[in-house]
């Protein structure tokens, strides 16, 4: 290797060694943007941009109220900060806390609402052009008890491609379940759905079952 080689080669390794970190965001800078009565049910930390910085996405949950929010961390010539990425409304009353990943540079979020008729739904976003990006969603409503047939929906939306289960209650008391054997499959154009635009979780899957 040559001398003017190894000076290059040092000299990025350099820059890249003194180039800072930017700390997550605290819960404490979450809260100070809560109204009274709001809390924090969950949040997670990683790169959701692939910008190699950690961002962060946290769900508020408030007496009637409950949504989802994301901020980059962002680097400007003379700071480092966060800057919001998205933010949506989810359902006011789950069954518990949305279970919240990075994997692969894509937030996953999991979460359980209704009550003994059940939708859970599994909502997938990564950034993109400082926002954050719908790229799938997928929802089962079903019957705790088993008391009525169920129907499920797993949409991809950088394909188009949609699979709809229809759900049918099979069996009795201890041996119920569901035969979900009947499965359509079709696309929809496809088209940009940031944070905000994320669809409504019952219209979404009522047009999927009609395979639309």
């Amino acid at each position: 290797m040559t001398t003017l080689a190894m000076l290059l080669l040092a000299s990025g390794t350099a820059q890249a060694m003194q180039r800072p970190q930017i700390p997550p965001m605290s819960d404490a800078e979450i809260r100070a943007d809560l109204k009274d009565g709001e809390e924090i049910e969950s949040r997670v930390d990683g790169d959701m941009n692939g910008d190699g910085d950690v961002d962060t996405a946290w769900i508020v949950r408030g007496e009637d109220s409950r949504s989802l929010h994301v901020s980059f961390a962002a680097r400007g010539e003379y700071d480092l900060s966060h800057d919001p990425a998205g933010s949506v409304e989810l359902d006011p009353f789950p069954l518990g806390p949305a279970e919240m990943t990075v994997s692969k540079g894509v937030l996953v979020v999991k979460d359980l609402t209704g009550g003994t008729t059940a939708t859970a739904i599994t909502y997938r976003y990564r950034g993109e052009k400082g926002k954050m990006k719908l790229i799938g969603l997928d929802a089962t409503l079903y019957s705790r008890t088993y008391a009525h047939d169920g129907a499920g929906m797993s949409w991809n939306l950088l394909t188009g491609d949609v699979v709809a289960t229809k759900m049918k209650l099979v069996g009795h008391g201890e041996n119920a379940n569901y035969d979900k054997s009947a499965v359509k499959r079709f696309r929809r154009p496809v088209r940009t759905y940031y944070m905000e635009d994320t669809p409504d979780i019952e219209e979404a899957l009522g047009m999927a079952m009609k395979g639309k």
